[in-house]
């Protein structure tokens, strides 16, 4: 229903119903098996992977209580601050962009090369139930690339998010959701309200 009132909106991304479905049931999978999504980009997608960490961790369109369990055992801790914390906190899902860690990536640039920030993060971070999220217009972009390779021998899931033709990233891919043009801004323009709908969904399966 969500994928459908999407391209109701946006009805060139039609040829994307299939993809986004497929990188969806990817993703309900690896949190239902305890595992995090990792996701990358460069430029303005890498405000896109900013901006999907924080329609995970917190509350998108639905209320996310964080559980009776929790809530008694913060209260116990701290009656004052407990409770407070039991009210305000909500239940995450867990996220991380690989473009947010300045030292980290500015480290790895300077000391291995900048084709191997977010490579190296997913040494770091990936285990088997994790999905990459790869996020690129062209589907060439080299650092994006090598995080796919790396995420695909650490037995991770996936998903590439690209232009029409996917480039080079597509081989490495579990899913590709590539969406009908090869104009970086149209490209990123169709690709916020296939993210939107991917972060719905999940939502809406857990909450």
């Amino acid at each position: 229903m969500l994928i459908k009132k999407i391209i109701e909106r946006y009805p060139a991304l039609k040829i994307c119903q299939k993809d986004i479905k497929e990188a969806s049931d990817l993703l309900i999978k690896s949190y239902e098996n305890n595992g995090k999504l990792l996701i990358c980009g460069n430029g303005g997608s890498s405000s896109d992977s900013d901006h999907i960490v924080g329609e995970l961790m917190k509350s998108f369109s639905k209320k996310r209580p964080i559980g009776d369990d929790l809530s008694e055992r913060l209260k116990a801790i701290s009656a004052e601050r407990g409770a407070n914390l039991a009210e305000k906190l909500e239940r995450a899902l867990p996220a991380i962009s690989l473009s947010a860690h300045t030292a980290l990536t500015s480290a790895v640039s300077n000391d291995i090369g900048g084709d191997y920030i977010f490579a190296q993060q997913v040494v770091g971070y990936g285990n088997k139930e994790d999905i990459l999220l790869a996020i690129t217009t062209s589907g060439n972009s080299k650092n994006i690339i090598d995080a796919a390779i790396v995420a695909k021998a650490k037995g991770l899931k996936v998903i590439g998010l690209t232009g029409e033709t996917g480039g080079n990233l597509k081989q490495y891919c579990d899913v590709i959701i590539r969406v009908p043009s090869m104009s970086t801004p149209v490209v990123q323009e169709y690709h916020l309200p296939i993210y939107h709908v991917l972060c719905q969904i999940i939502e809406n399966k857990f909450f």
